[in-house]
């Protein structure tokens, strides 16, 4: 059964409304959350399992992965436009629209992987005009190719993804992503360090482990939910459907402006590692660290976040923007909460947490530094990306493109150039190149500049629908 926003948990006479909503999105977005740690709990494994067989085989694992990561969080910036088409449908209680949305996003997700392909491979050519060592050089580039076949399964179970989600379906997602775990544990495992007769791979078995975890994630989203009662009435595999171009083409417009949104993000993140190459692994080991374990705490914003699209698409698919307004500013604020608490451990306990990915002193200690600056945009990150995907259940995607372009290409990766670099032609610059500490400083002022435009964004965006729904129809 298929619960609707109006049937889905609702509140007990005794709770307050922001208790109550804070309850129902809970209710969403703990399996999210749950399986989002799953799933960075791969990229933790392969970082953590490789810094153990030597430094240049998580120097390689962390270039490839800047690579991968740009493609693949770009890949489902791009497929998300599924999420608020079928939130409104659902939230309308059009359930027999949904099937052909979710046909024709598949349609998409097969061209737009295969693209991401080819882009993945087109990317790893950068290694050939970096300054690293032969051995790192080698496993970053067979990194990505290996990787990249793993992008169309990708692309196709972000669909799916989506369409479960908006339906409140969000645990099996955390089941899938917890297996995938513990099978990309046990093939790191095996294919790392040589076991059961396997050769030694060294980095490169991470990215074996990788690409067959993805592909096992959508076979056994698709093998749950042809079992399930949960998506009967909307299943969208009973026929087969030609791509329908204006359709497709929609969803490329509202989906092409998150992946660039996405893309403005991760890119940032990424290339530090790229730019910080020259100054050897230990560098580059220390931001791979950092940014893993940020990415981790990140989860749980952005787990509250698409949980949080879910309920503010239902609600204007309902025809209540007021709701809609009342659900972003709860999740926001409860996002918002959350990162302060995760800023305290993550101040409290950078050695700790530096030393449990790398028994290599120098990395350890200039790890834990990195992880100190990352505590300081834990509320703007948290900000940030909870507003963002509020203003999608809007179906708004235009605006927070252009403010995370500007926020992260404009402002963040220059200054962080100017930092970390030091270059000559620069009119101010420190008398030493930061490195990778000055490039983190430049993200704090990047996420603090993209946290306050996405705010006031979404203040008018949920204002004007209000307004816009208040006016006398003709």
């Amino acid at each position: 059964m298929i619960v609707s926003p109006a049937t889905h948990r609702p509140a007990t006479p005794s709770k307050t409304p922001i208790r109550a909503e804070i309850s129902a999105l809970w209710q969403l977005a703990w399996p999210i959350l749950v399986g989002q740690l799953a799933t960075v709990g791969m990229s933790v494994a392969d970082v953590a399992m490789a810094g153990h067989a030597s430094a240049q085989d998580l120097a390689g694992v962390a270039l490839g992965s800047s690579i991968w990561m740009i493609v693949v969080v770009t890949l489902m910036g791009v497929m998300m436009s599924v999420n608020p088409m079928v939130a409104h449908y659902v939230g309308a209680g059009q359930f027999d629209r949904v099937p052909h949305v979710v046909r024709q996003a598949l349609w998409k997700g097969l061209g737009v992987g295969a693209v991401a392909l080819v882009l993945a491979n087109v990317g790893g050519l950068v290694f050939d005009f970096m300054q690293l060592e032969p051995a790192v050089h080698d496993i970053a580039v067979r990194f990505v190719r290996v990787t990249s076949f793993a992008l169309p399964a990708f692309a196709w179970y972000r669909v799916l993804y989506g369409y479960s989600a908006s339906l409140n379906q969000t645990k099996p997602m955390m089941a899938i992503s917890l297996a995938a775990l513990l099978l990309n544990c046990l093939l790191n495992w095996v294919l790392i360090f040589g076991h059961w007769g396997f050769p030694a791979l060294g980095g490169v078995g991470c990215a074996w482990a990788t690409m067959l975890c993805i592909w096992f994630n959508l076979g056994g989203l698709l093998w749950w939910m042809r079992r399930s009662p949960a998506y009967r009435s909307t299943w969208p595999f009973d026929r087969f459907e030609a791509p329908h171009r204006e359709k497709v083409r929609s969803l490329l417009k509202l989906g092409l402006p998150i992946g660039v949104t996405y893309f403005a993000e991760s890119s940032a993140f990424s290339l530090i590692a790229l730019l910080v190459a020259r100054f050897g692994s230990t560098q580059v080991a220390a931001h791979q660290i950092a940014l893993n374990f940020s990415s981790l705490t990140f989860m749980l914003p952005m787990s509250l976040g698409i949980a949080l699209l879910t309920r503010v698409g239902q609600a204007l698919g309902a025809g209540d923007p007021v709701a809609a307004r009342f659900r972003s500013a709860v999740g926001v604020g409860a996002s918002v909460g959350l990162a302060v608490l995760s800023a305290i451990v993550m101040a409290l306990f950078s050695q700790q947490i530096a030393r449990a990915y790398t028994s290599d002193v120098p990395v350890a200690t200039t790890a834990a530094g990195l992880l100190l600056l990352a505590a300081l945009f834990q509320v703007s990150d948290a900000a940030q990306v909870s507003t963002s995907c509020a203003i999608r259940g809007y179906k708004v995607t235009r605006s927070p493109m252009v403010i995370h372009l500007t926020a992260f290409w404009v402002f963040a990766l220059p200054l962080g150039c100017v930092l970390g670099l030091a270059p000559d032609w620069a009119p101010w610059h420190p008398a030493q190149p930061m490195q990778s500490q000055g490039f983190w400083i430049a993200l704090v002022v990047g996420l603090t500049i993209a946290a306050i435009a996405l705010v006031l964004l979404l203040r008018h965006v949920s204002h004007r629908a209000v307004l816009e729904a208040a006016l006398p129809v003709h």
